[in-house]
């Protein structure tokens, strides 16, 4: 799911997107428990306790493709980051958005800069804002 491509049917909104990739990330640090996912993606047991018991803690994107890349079943962390980065752009491409417009139309006070600067990983972007950049592309390129 983190770095699917999406239509914009998958979600309601930007947060029930965000609890799905929770969901799924809680999945992959309950498999391997708290303790191996810390030692192996560096961020501490309280947060990863904290996404296991289903509560929503701060994740960067990039924290995200680390858990998930502890998984067997998915690639390593940067696969999925590139893959993540190439998905939102080919998105925009989809939908012909620009960050401008994205920046627009999201909740969160990013200017079309800093939504660049996150797509292009060239700036750290929190799990809620990728959910929101991501389900407004995907509700754009139906």
């Amino acid at each position: 799911m983190l770095y699917r491509d999406l239509d914009g049917s998958e979600a309601d909104s930007p947060e029930d997107l965000r609890e799905q990739y929770e969901s799924e990330l809680a999945d992959v640090v309950e498999s391997v428990g708290v303790e191996r996912a810390a030692e192996g993606t560096g961020i501490e047991t309280d947060r990863l306790g904290a996404l296991v018991d289903g509560e929503s803690p701060e994740l960067t994107v990039e924290e995200a493709t680390e858990i998930l890349a502890l998984s067997e079943d998915e690639p390593d962390a940067e696969i999925v980051r590139a893959e993540i980065e190439d998905r939102l752009l080919l998105g925009m491409t989809t939908a012909v958005l620009d960050v401008d417009t994205i920046a627009a139309n999201l909740d969160s006070d990013l200017s079309g800069k800093e939504v660049h600067q996150r797509v292009e990983g060239r700036a750290p972007m929190t799990l809620a804002e990728y959910a929101e950049i991501h389900q407004f592309i995907g509700e754009q390129k139906r």
